[in-house]
Formats: structure tokens, sequence, C-alpha cells
């Protein structure tokens, strides 16, 4: 059953992925891409982190970049839900 249109496995999904980021860096970059999202009106869930992630690594700067974004990306599909 859905509650505030998210689905309750989805927001479990969500928190674990956080809870998997120890990097202050990581959670920053999660905590913007998570506030793009909301800004821009969309729901938020795995696919629309993936997306976010993967558009950032398109873009990425230079290895070191690439990198953190590959853990992201990493971390959002280690535990599958």
């Amino acid at each position: 059953m859905r509650q505030n249109g998210y689905a309750p496995n989805t927001e479990n999904a969500i928190a674990q992925y956080f809870n998997q980021a120890t990097l202050p860096s990581q959670q920053e970059t999660l905590g913007q891409i998570v506030v793009e999202i909301l800004k821009d009106g969309r729901n938020l869930n795995r696919k629309s982190l993936c997306t976010k992630l993967l558009r950032r690594l398109e873009l990425a700067s230079g290895a070191e970049e690439e990198r953190h974004y590959h853990t992201l990306i990493g971390l959002l599909f280690s535990n599958e839900a």
C-alpha cells in the first residue's frame, strides 16, 4: 500500500542507500541530488537517483569524480530490495 505517494519498500531502499554512503562527501552528493529531484517535482526513487547519478558521471571532470559517482551508483544497486 502506498502512503504519501511513495511505496514503503522504496522508502526503505532509499534509507538503506543513504546509510551505506559513509563518507560525508557521498552523503552531501546524495543530498544535493535529492534536492534537485524534489525541486523538479519528480518522485524520489531508485530510477530518479540513478538517472541523476549517471548524468553527473557523464559530466565528470576527472577520474576522482568519476570514481565518486561509480561508487554511489554501485551502492544504489548493492542491496536490491
